[in-house]
């Protein structure tokens, strides 16, 4: 009866070990059964997966080498079962990805953090055995933490960055003496700690550089991103335009058949006839068609016909502007400095320059304690234009970076910085320039044509 029971025993633990290995794997490959990670979209599988590859390669070639060609006698019982796990994780991973027709798949981020932290561990053991800190290979404790920083959150290097520095401490308390020719090779203590301060603060250092770097990228990206948007829906808006204009000039035809046809209705019925009325209707319709695609037209239409109503003073544009963006309490005064032989501009403003003076006005007036200044200096043929308001001020870590993409001086608010970023961008396509400064008062924005402004 004991000999029977025996085998299904084993068999019960053999299906254990195997259960445990497809479930390490599925958690490897992003397939457990907690809900999904979030994807960290900067990880490829198949890039992961070579990686390890390349780890299991490296490791089995240094351990038989060392072993058998230097004659430095390691713990190969010990260390090859390591290795050997290592390898057959990654065949259990690489088939569960469809045996590597997913090669596109990304990483989420949790599984990221399990695959690094196993490599880390994996490491760990295999450095405990051969001289911890003081083998020659155990900065490469410091790679996982390095990928986790330029490519994954926060929390997920600080969590790799503690293993990584509990893995130093405990090979530099528990690990056995470096293997060396004829016996181990033993080295002051003060030695294997300093080493492994020393790979401790690099840790940290990698950490926090690397991080910092990929973050810059990412935001760099990002506001890449933001600005081939704007851009293509620039080109979308130029062919919007266009389409009108063609339209009007293909409309132009008919319509002037139209209304010749309107004109010689109305001057062959009568006036008291019962169509007389529908005519001039039709006739005065025709004549606001033709006005309507006249607008369309652009550069073949008459653009001072619509330029007359729009184009004013350029103090009255920005006395409009901030009149838009009104706060209780605020008092919002406009001050004209026009030299002799200086005319102030008139012109029909820009959205570009509308939107971003809007942006720069809002601001003031949203950080304003009592009162905004905004001053015209038209000088020399430059149109200058300084907004100043007297609240708290730019914080001075932050005045040499504005305008740089999701740098903010209110993040507790939720700002990403991007309306300066965008009114700075606006404002360099028209020729101006913009400062940023403090002075007693407050803070104040100066916005510079040295050219001059006008109509475009």
């Amino acid at each position: 009866m004991a000999h029977a029971i025996e085998p299904a025993g084993a068999d019960r633990r053999g299906r254990g070990v195997r259960h445990a290995l497809l479930w390490l794997a599925g958690a490897l490959a992003g397939r457990g059964s907690g809900p999904p990670a979030r994807e960290s979209g900067h990880l490829r599988l198949h890039t992961v997966s070579l990686m390890r590859w390349v780890a299991v390669v490296g490791q089995l070639f240094t351990i038989l080498v060392v072993h058998f060609s230097f004659g430095i006698r390691l713990p190969l019982a010990a260390l090859l079962p390591a290795v050997g796990l290592s390898a057959l994780l990654n065949v259990v991973l690489h088939r569960g990805q469809g045996g590597g027709q997913h090669g596109a798949a990304r990483l989420g981020e949790r599984h990221a953090v399990v695959i690094f932290g196993y490599d880390i561990l994996q490491l760990t053991y295999l450095l405990a055995l051969t001289g911890g800190v003081n083998n020659p290979f155990a900065f490469l404790v410091l790679l996982p933490v390095a990928l986790s920083a330029m490519a994954l959150g926060r929390e997920a290097t600080l969590g790799l960055a503690g293993l990584a520095l509990g893995s130093i401490l405990l090979q530099a308390l528990v690990a056995r003496p470096l293997p060396w020719f004829g016996g181990d090779l033993a080295l002051p203590g003060l030695y294997t700690g300093a080493t492994a301060i020393g790979l401790g603060l690099v840790v940290v250092l990698v950490a926090a550089y690397v991080s910092h770097m990929a973050k810059d990228a990412r935001r760099q990206a990002d506001a890449l991103g933001a600005t081939q948007l704007a851009l293509a829906r620039a080109q979308q808006l130029s062919a919007l335009g266009g389409q009108a204009a063609a339209a009007a000039h293909l409309l132009g035809t008919p319509l002037g058949t139209i209304n010749i046809i309107a004109k010689e209705l109305v001057c062959g019925l009568p006036d008291d006839g019962p169509f007389a009325e529908d005519a001039r209707d039709l006739l005065a319709q025709a004549k606001r068609c033709r006005e309507i695609l006249a607008t369309l037209s652009g550069p073949g239409g008459d653009p001072s016909e619509h330029a007359r109503f729009t184009a004013a003073p350029l103090a009255a544009h920005v006395e409009a502007i901030a009149g838009e963006h009104p706060r209780g309490g605020i008092d919002v005064r406009i001050e004209r400095v026009v030299e002799a032989g200086d005319e102030e501009p008139v012109v029909a403003l820009p959205p570009e320059i509308r939107h971003s003076l809007a942006n720069l006005i809002d601001n003031a007036i949203e950080f304003a304690r009592s009162s905004v200044l905004i001053t015209l200096l038209v000088q020399d043929g430059a149109v200058t234009l300084t907004i100043q308001d007297d609240g708290p001020g730019f914080p001075p870590e932050v005045l040499d970076w504005l305008g740089e993409p999701f740098l903010s001086t209110r993040q507790e608010a939720g700002g990403l910085g991007l309306g300066i970023f965008i009114a700075n961008t606006l404002l360099a396509r028209t020729g101006a320039k913009l400062h940023f400064a403090n002075n007693e008062r407050g803070a104040w924005v100066r916005v510079c044509w040295p050219g001059g402004l006008r109509n475009p």
